[in-house]
């Protein structure tokens, strides 16, 4: 399982890296292939931006916390605390199920497997994700955490957010070249990164 150590970095690195990374959430995992990178400081798009609430979690937390917040009184988003040489938060937007997945299928109500994690707010449902795993500890139990990717040479693509009006020029949407079950397909090859 990814330690401690993996999130005290930058938002930015751990966002690249967790791109191939397995999320494991109880009976059901999948590849990650979506993520966006929030700055805790200077990113409007960020929530440490307007709330105090957001800035009081880091301060409070270990790297690798899941910050979980109800979005819009819509959907759960899952993100994980970075606390180290910048603070933030990646956002898990979109996963490739791989275990679990007619569990998925039933919590989501649909039948194609490409539509199962393919936005936060889908994925969350899928995996049963709410405000209860808030502050969670994404670093200590086997069945809730980050499985680091084995494969080196992924390609990874850096892309402008999405959802987003403020600081929305930064390319900080990272996803996986060519995945069929990213949330919504790249606008914009503005540069490949190999990781």
């Amino acid at each position: 399982m990814t330690g401690q150590a993996f999130f005290r970095r930058d938002p930015l690195s751990c966002a690249r890296e967790l791109v191939g990374a397995e999320l494991i959430w109880g009976e059901c995992a999948g590849i990650i292939v979506e993520v966006e990178a929030y700055a805790a400081v200077n990113d409007e798009a960020a929530h440490t931006f307007t709330r105090p609430s957001a800035r009081a979690f880091i301060e409070r937390n270990k790297p690798g916390a899941a910050y979980v917040y109800f979005n819009y009184g819509v959907h759960w988003m899952l993100n994980v605390l970075v606390k180290g040489e910048a603070n933030g938060f990646v956002l898990i937007r979109a996963l490739e199920p791989r275990r679990g997945i007619a569990l998925m299928k039933k919590r989501r109500g649909v039948d194609d497997i490409h539509k199962l994690c393919s936005g936060p707010g889908k994925l969350t449902q899928a995996l049963d994700i709410t405000g209860r795993d808030h502050e969670m500890n994404l670093c200590g139990d086997p069945r809730h955490g980050f499985k680091e990717r084995a494969t080196e040479g992924l390609d990874v693509v850096a892309d402008a957010r999405i959802g987003i009006t403020r600081s929305a020029h930064h390319p900080w949407r990272f996803t996986l070249r060519g995945s069929e079950f990213v949330s919504v397909p790249v606008r914009l090859y503005r540069r490949s990164i190999t990781a």
